[in-house]
């Protein structure tokens, strides 16, 4: 396993995304700075300028036109990928904490944070309607009156949300009528990740409660549960195994007094369907903030300050290494570029 240290953040990553074709890695942190990489070498393709506090998540459309992020600087803003051009800048009441593309890129969803007096709302834009971009007003708009939602992907199909929320809740939200479908509180804690599997027929959760949850895309009827002793930031399913990777660690207020050897700053996997963990990778000093796998399912893998990432032969244990990032910066594994 050969790690590839990516540095391009001054502070702790808060995620990291990898595009359909995964030639290309999306990493935003703390800072204000978005930035692309090339998977293949780890070289930095460009930055997204123009946020100026933290970013919290960030996902690219199918064919990578367009990226998508959303900042603790109350916006929400789409860049042409390929020049790094700001084409829409939509302004919230409150943080941006995470947004996403539907299947066909035409439709934006994203979330704000309840804080200073504003409720937590889930918006929903039209990039074909320009009036909404131009008003700033969505077609949809969800409150979430209860706890805030902490995680958020587009369903399968596009016809809904999973959201995760600040209490262990997971909704399932109608992004035609806004209402709530199904409703299901496995967690006990904040639900800090939610990643589908690659046929969306499937979702894992990662929770502060130490556990992560395999779920039903549809009915969001809870499958397996994974269990570790440190809370779980990240997980992520792989591609082409039966395989899922949980990435965690210390409370911040901790890492600083704990050595690496004690704080278990490490990447484990679990067998999917036995609940059993196989295998661990080590070396990131701090605690793991956003796993990924590559799509082709071999590499992959990130850490919280600095960008990490490892390289491994597809019969290598682990067969597949995840993208992860710490605290510190980012991190992913090698995968193949375009036309490789």
């Amino acid at each position: 396993m050969k790690p590839i240290l990516l540095q391009g953040h001054e502070r702790s990553i808060t995620q990291i995304k990898y595009n359909r074709e995964g030639d290309l890695l999306f990493t935003v942190a703390k800072d204000p700075i978005v930035n692309v990489w090339y998977s293949v070498n780890g070289e930095r393709l460009g930055t997204y300028m123009g946020h100026t506090g933290a970013v919290w998540c960030v996902d690219a459309d199918w064919d990578t036109k367009h990226v998508l992020t959303g900042s603790a600087d109350n916006s929400c803003r789409l860049w042409d990928c390929e020049t790094g051009k700001q084409l829409a800048l939509l302004k919230t009441n409150s943080a941006v904490r995470t947004c996403g593309f539907d299947f066909g890129g035409n439709i934006i969803m994203f979330s704000t944070d309840k804080q200073m007096g504003y409720q937590c709302f889930v918006s929903f834009f039209d990039l074909r309607d320009p009036s909404q971009i131009d008003s700033n007003e969505p077609y949809m708009r969800i409150p979430c009156n209860d706890s805030k939602i902490t995680s958020a992907v587009w369903g399968p199909l596009g016809e809904c949300i999973i959201a995760g929320h600040e209490g262990g809740e997971l909704n399932q939200y109608s992004a035609k009528s806004g209402e709530v479908l199904v409703n299901v509180k496995e967690h006990s804690r904040q639900i800090n990740d939610i990643q589908l599997s690659r046929d969306m027929t499937m979702f894992v959760t990662a929770s502060k409660d130490n556990t992560a949850k395999l779920f039903d895309s549809t009915t969001l009827e809870h499958q397996k549960t994974f269990r570790t002793e440190r809370p779980v930031n990240s997980a992520a399913l792989s591609p082409n195994y039966d395989h899922v990777v949980l990435g965690g660690g210390q409370e911040a207020m901790d890492v600083t007094t704990t050595s690496t050897r004690i704080g278990k700053f490490e990447a484990r996997f679990f067998h999917l369907a036995f609940e059993e963990e196989f295998g661990r990778v080590k070396g990131h000093f701090g605690p793991i903030n956003s796993v990924a796998f590559h799509p082709d399912g071999k590499r992959g893998r990130c850490q919280k300050g600095r960008h990490r990432r490892d390289q491994t032969a597809p019969v290598a244990s682990p067969p597949q290494t995840p993208a992860t990032a710490g605290t510190g910066g980012p991190a992913a594994t090698r995968s193949p570029g375009r036309g490789e």
